[in-house]
């Protein structure tokens, strides 16, 4: 076997279409686009080599058949702020063959010691994780835009090489078919009436204004999760840039008080019911298709990526007066039969409640985990987010 560092077009060719070899005969995977992921790798298109470095690599047999790909990366902003310098990989691929696993493991491990790195996490993506985050583990169904798919021998090379758990990533799903549980509507009704709240879905032709609200929120909100570091406005409005063809502005609302920004909601079509038809590559005349498919708006899937209050208002009934307003907007939508709402660590037992309090049943699970260098080393677990951090930011 041969496992040889991307450095040219022909063998990020290769790198792409590794994917599209090893899932050639399941009709449940769906292939990102190519360009997704070779923005990742970009450093004119990902902020993120701002402050960190990447380097990814194809696995060739000794007959030069491609069996695997891999990714390293450091993200400087987050690394240092572990027991352990910290770094990652991902867009990991392979044949079933330990061997050939391993190999690619081993790759990873040595290129993130030589710069410093006593462990490694994966698979995670080089930027925020909304997206190609975790490995999955359970619930092999129809994968949403974004979320990690792999075949379950992926879960044996892991363990088996020494990778432990370090968070659980639990999906749910929500059936729009079936009514939300009464009790959460009648806390949505006290709360939207209530003086000084007020509810706005986004608006492209105020999109700055939204995006510094989504920055002032998500810092606030996320101030008491593990190694936070404040998200980047540039990230924020390439991810808004990349999701443009699919987004809806009424499945993306913020809650105020007084006009200053207290939580959000991001919802967007599940751009794979399209993406399933393409294979990744999507080409003038692909575009062509997209476009006319996206009009007839055949989705019948939506997903959550991400919802924040700030911990002031937290237990205060404003995520049921959030979603009384998408509720309203689902209604117009009759094809829409199902939202996804992902993915929520095992660290965060208040977004799990709410997930359970608004319907949610059990879809899927992904692991992230984490490989320590030095073998004599605990494993470790992510920390839990306090209960109390409303309380915790009252009294600041």
């Amino acid at each position: 076997m041969k496992l040889i560092e991307v450095k040219s077009k022909k063998l990020a060719t290769d790198f792409l279409e590794c994917a599209r070899i090893i899932y050639k005969d399941d009709h449940v995977w769906v292939c990102p686009p190519d360009n997704m992921v070779e923005t990742v790798f970009n450093p004119a298109e990902n902020i993120f080599f701002t402050h960190g470095e990447a380097i990814r690599w194809v696995l060739y047999s000794d007959g030069g058949e491609i069996i695997g790909r891999v990714a390293a990366f450091i993200n400087k902003k987050k690394a240092y702020n572990f027991d352990q310098p910290t770094g990652g990989m991902g867009f990991f691929e392979c044949i079933n063959d330990r061997n050939a696993a391993f190999l690619m493991f081993d790759r990873c491990r040595e290129w993130l010691a030589d710069r410093g790195m006593e462990a490694m996490d994966g698979p995670v993506n080089f930027g925020e994780n909304d997206n190609f985050w975790g490995l999955l583990v359970e619930g092999y169904t129809h994968p949403s835009f974004g979320m990690n798919y792999n075949f379950p021998y992926y879960k044996e090379f892991f363990e088996a090489y020494g990778f432990k758990p370090y968070f659980e990533q639990v999906t749910n799903h929500l059936d729009l078919t079936r009514p939300f549980p009464e009790r959460f509507w009648k806390i949505a009704d006290w709360v939207r009436q209530r003086p000084g709240y007020s509810f706005r879905h986004f608006d492209w032709k105020q999109s700055e204004r939204f995006l510094n609200d989504f920055k002032e929120i998500y810092d606030d909100a996320w101030q008491f999760h593990e190694n936070f570091t404040p998200i980047e406005t540039g990230v924020l409005l390439k991810s808004l840039e990349e999701l443009k063809p699919i987004m809806v502005d009424e499945f993306i609302w913020f809650a105020y008080h007084d006009e200053v920004p207290i939580a959000f909601l991001v919802m967007i079509p599940d751009a794979n019911e399209i993406l399933k038809y393409f294979r990744g590559k999507i080409s003038f005349f692909g575009k062509l298709k997209f476009w006319y498919l996206r009009k007839k708006d055949i989705f019948t899937r939506c997903r959550i990526t991400v919802m924040g209050i700030r911990p002031k208002f937290q237990k205060s009934g404003i995520e049921s007066a959030i979603f009384w307003h998408m509720e309203k907007v689902m209604k117009k939508r009759p094809n829409y039969k199902e939202i996804e709402l992902s993915w929520v660590g095992d660290f965060n037992p208040k977004m799990r409640q709410l997930h359970e309090s608004v319907g949610g049943y059990f879809a899927k699970r992904h692991i992230t985990y984490r490989c320590l260098f030095n073998e004599s080393d605990k494993s470790q677990r992510a920390t839990t987010i306090p209960r109390d951090t409303r309380q915790s930011a009252l009294k600041s």
